[in-house]
């Protein structure tokens, strides 16, 4: 199956902006913000079969036991169908060795949240939840995007648009 779907990066402004939002210990570092931006890679299959795009780290991490970590990845995914959605999970081999994965479990980017007030920068918070330290370089796959269609009710009526980043669906 193939998707009109594509990954692009967030515009620099935004992803500097999200950046001193989150991690505000960076503002003022405009050259250290333009290096991670400017390495930022797009998602990629790793196999012409692979259901998964890995996504790729920023900057290398060191997430210890029982604690968290929130990822700005600088990507949107733009042209999803109205009903598509991508998925996002734990790598597999990430998820087993350290039970490294999503602080969410699967996380939902849904087709509008590329309209949103922040781009549709996706950013995935993934928690650490085994027993060994996390220590991961930069550009190493972190986590999955897979492009899905899903269905909805007969009766549904839902109306209403996105604007918004991280829980902006709440009622």
């Amino acid at each position: 199956m193939k998707s009109n779907a594509r990954f692009e990066k967030v515009s620099y402004e935004q992803f500097k902006k999200d950046v001193i939002e989150n991690f505000p210990e960076f503002e003022g570092d405009e050259d250290y913000i333009k290096g991670v931006y400017n390495g930022i890679k797009l998602p990629k299959r790793g196999t012409k079969k692979s259901a998964g795009y890995d996504f790729f780290l920023p900057e290398g991490i060191y997430v210890f036991t029982k604690t968290s970590v929130l990822i700005p990845t600088g990507i949107r995914c733009v042209d999803m169908a109205e009903d598509e959605v991508l998925m996002m999970y734990p790598r597999s081999g990430l998820g087993t060795k350290y039970r490294f994965c999503p602080s969410n479990l699967t996380g939902i980017i849904d087709a509008d949240y590329a309209e949103s007030d922040n781009e549709g920068h996706i950013f995935m918070k993934m928690v650490n939840d085994g027993l060994k330290v996390v220590d991961l370089n930069k550009g190493k796959a972190f986590c999955q995007g897979i492009l899905l269609r899903y269905g909805v009710t007969k009766d549904d009526d839902t109306n209403t648009q996105r604007n918004g980043g991280f829980g902006s669906t709440n009622n």
